[in-house]
């Protein structure tokens, strides 16, 4: 009998082993995907324009492709694509669909990129909308963020597709694509075109004024690619109420948010633990000046629990706020919970609000939302510190009064001496 008890018990401890050995391998998380960039570079005919360094527009941007080809990271995947390189005639509607992708996505092969390149000769249209459209698709979808570096002189001459509303609307996929932009020529016309597609989509925009900045630019966006590599945020979708808002998990999250808009998250929250949120909100189009973001922990009845400060982002084009809330074990409930035979005490629902006061310009295009980023972490609390306690009630007046006797008569001690002394002098 002993014998046959022990015998189950090696049989149960291998089964249990088995049991959770077996998910952990086929839980095993895959190989990240490396990180993927497209240079999209401007061949039109304005590139001929010698006015960098006494040197023409495009063989600045020639110079500054082959050292960002020779310093790439061996991991990341680049690909280049031109637009405005090929048709040299007048028809509009033909130069305007002028794009082609010269180098696909993948590792490189560094002479065959920098021969690539060599070849091209500024010649035609600028369909930047297009090329943009175009770069999206090379570069595919998948869990991490891609981002295109876009480097032209010139405002888009073949709207539609205008490249803002292009920007927008990739951004509204939830591809988790950053166009970063980099301007040829100091014209503000090019400069607000150039920013309103990097703020659409969470890029950068600069202005090259000579060859070394227009390089070290570039190899900046494709170093950063590199170290901003990151799983994508999910895409959730808030709701209008607490009580079927979407219950999140620690993580990073994407939505959209409409003008003035209240979007309403759910994170369950154990005694002991401590919330940590934040808000980002991106200016991706023309709003009044008058404008902000607020972030608010409530109950699920709709106390307000606490409301979140503004964070500054280190962008222009980007709205913060963030807040912590601990779920202390003193409370009511868990008090209640603690005294009762029950061994698991349930977590407090916390409802995230996010609010905006954004409000459109005339003319502005009230959809998709405003791109939301919402970060969720639980934490164990941290105790506050503990101060001093002097007391409550009698014992608390008693000090008060203890102090005051003592501090009239210092005060008499020092008037007296004071005059005394200047009696004397």
């Amino acid at each position: 009998m002993i014998n046959f008890r022990r015998s189950t018990a090696v049989l149960l401890g291998l089964l249990a082993t088995t049991a959770l050995t077996g998910p952990a391998q086929a839980d095993e998380e895959p190989a990240p995907e490396p990180p993927r960039v497209e240079l999209v570079l401007d061949v039109s005919g304005s590139m001929r324009a010698a006015d960098i360094d006494g040197r023409t527009r495009i063989a600045v941007a020639q110079q500054a492709f082959n050292e960002v080809v020779d310093a790439l990271p061996e991991e990341t995947q680049l690909g280049i694509r031109v637009l405005g390189a090929t048709y040299r005639g007048k028809d509009k509607k033909v130069g305007c669909q002028d794009t082609q992708q010269i180098v696909p996505v993948g590792p490189v092969d560094r002479s065959a990129a920098k021969a690539a390149v060599a070849t091209l000769r500024p010649t035609g249209f600028t369909p930047v909308g297009l090329a943009l459209r175009s770069a999206a698709q090379d570069l595919g979808t998948g869990a991490t963020t891609r981002r295109i570096v876009l480097i032209t002189d010139g405002e888009d001459t073949c709207a539609p597709p205008d490249p803002c509303e292009v920007a927008r609307e990739l951004a509204a996929q939830g591809t988790s694509l950053v166009v970063d932009t980099l301007g040829l020529a100091p014209d503000e016309k090019v400069r607000r075109q150039l920013l309103c597609i990097a703020s659409a989509t969470g890029g950068t925009y600069t202005a090259a004024q000579s060859a070394e900045e227009l390089t070290d630019r570039i190899k900046q966006l494709v170093e950063r690619a590199a170290d901003t590599h990151t799983r994508a945020p999910t895409v959730v979708g808030g709701t209008s109420a607490c009580d079927s808002a979407p219950l999140l998990a620690p993580g990073v999250y994407a939505d959209r948010e409409a003008f003035s808009e209240h979007r309403y998250y759910r994170v369950p929250i154990r005694p002991g633990q401590e919330l940590r949120a934040s808000v980002s909100m991106a200016l991706d189009r023309a709003v009044n000046r008058d404008y902000g973001v607020l972030l608010r922990a409530t109950a699920a009845d709709g106390r307000e629990l606490v409301r979140g400060a503004d964070a500054g982002s280190g962008r222009a084009d980007v709205l913060s706020a963030g807040l912590r809330w601990s779920a202390t074990a003193d409370d009511e409930d868990a008090a209640e919970t603690e005294q009762s035979s029950a061994p698991v005490i349930e977590p407090t629902t916390v409802c995230l609000v996010v609010s905006n006061s954004f409000a459109p310009r005339p003319g502005t295009a009230a959809t998709p939302g405003m791109p939301v980023e919402l970060t969720i972490d639980v934490v164990a609390a941290a105790p506050a510190p503990d101060g001093p306690d002097l007391g409550r009630g009698w014992v608390l007046l008693g000090l008060l009064t203890i102090a005051g006797l003592i501090t009239g008569l210092l005060a008499g001690l020092l008037t007296r001496w004071w005059v005394a002394t200047w009696r004397e002098n």
